[in-house]
């Protein structure tokens, strides 16, 4: 996403962050294939670092996206209920693909990678999606 909306000249109107639900991978770099994957359509996300969702979240970001049920549920039980209308799954801006819940592509090979990855474009690219 934020590789997109810099690609419009839209980097000082839209913030973007991506954070965890869990503690895991926190302060970690991205797994070596998703590496790999977005080096190959143009975007480095070498600097990029895990981190979990803090509370502040909630009020700071118009939007806040969940690759899965499981995170959406997460998301939506931290919120509080002021906020809960920010929180989609990031498949919603892509109903045309049929798919509710982003896998997760580790389990997937290289090629989950790949699956992912178009996933994600076609959901941030979507018509349906307001702010794109």
């Amino acid at each position: 996403m934020r590789h997109l909306v810099e690609g419009k000249g839209l980097a000082d109107r839209i913030g973007i962050d991506s954070a965890g639900t869990s503690g895991w991978h926190v302060g970690e770099a991205p797994d070596g294939r998703a590496q790999q994957e977005a080096r190959s359509r143009g975007i480095d996300l070498s600097h990029q670092r895990g981190r979990g969702v803090a509370d502040c979240d909630f009020a700071d970001f118009d939007y806040i996206l969940a690759m899965d049920t499981a995170n959406f549920e997460t998301l939506l039980s931290r919120c509080p209920a002021q906020y809960r209308d920010r929180i989609y799954r990031c498949m919603d801006f892509a109903p045309e693909l049929g798919i509710q819940d982003v896998p997760d592509p580790y389990y997937g090979g290289d090629q989950g990678f790949v699956k992912v990855f178009d996933m994600l474009e076609s959901a941030c690219i979507a018509p349906s999606c307001d702010f794109c």
